[in-house]
């Protein structure tokens, strides 16, 4: 994997295979049952696939709000460890969630950007977008304090 957290080496990849490990060795199995899937990383963004299921769907169809915060989220934590070359305790300070349409059927792609990367918080931006779609279903904001 990439060099230690914090210490970020551009000659370093930090892979979507190093972050499914993240996922795997350091999530709830709650989270892990999202079946999130990591499809790209780089230098300072990651995207995330949420599959579409009727699980996580609410009465009328559409995929639960709590499901799009908790990708958002886990996405967040992702795209952090990308800008900083591997994983490190951090937690979650801010979270702001807007909703703009509901997602049916479709699979949801995650697209998180870190806005700002400090020695002791990140911040980000997400858009969730169905699959297929040009319109995202929902964006939102995130704060991180980095603990380690």
């Amino acid at each position: 994997m990439a060099a230690r957290p914090g210490r970020h080496n551009p000659l370093m990849t930090f892979t979507p295979a190093d972050a499914e490990q993240i996922l795997a060795e350091n999530f709830a199995p709650w989270v892990l049952a999202l079946g999130l899937t990591v499809q790209e990383t780089g230098e300072r963004h990651a995207v995330l696939r949420l599959p579409w299921s009727k699980g996580l769907a609410r009465d009328g169809g559409g995929l639960s709000g709590q499901a799009l915060m908790a990708a958002a989220d886990t996405a967040t934590v992702i795209a952090v460890c990308a800008a900083r070359g591997g994983y490190g305790p951090m937690t979650t300070v801010q979270q702001s969630t807007s909703f703009q349409r509901p997602v049916t059927d479709a699979d949801v792609l995650i697209h998180v950007r870190i806005t700002k990367l400090g020695k002791r918080m990140a911040f980000a931006d997400i858009t969730m977008t169905p699959e297929g779609s040009s319109e995202p279903a929902a964006t939102a904001s995130t704060v991180y304090a980095l603990l380690g």
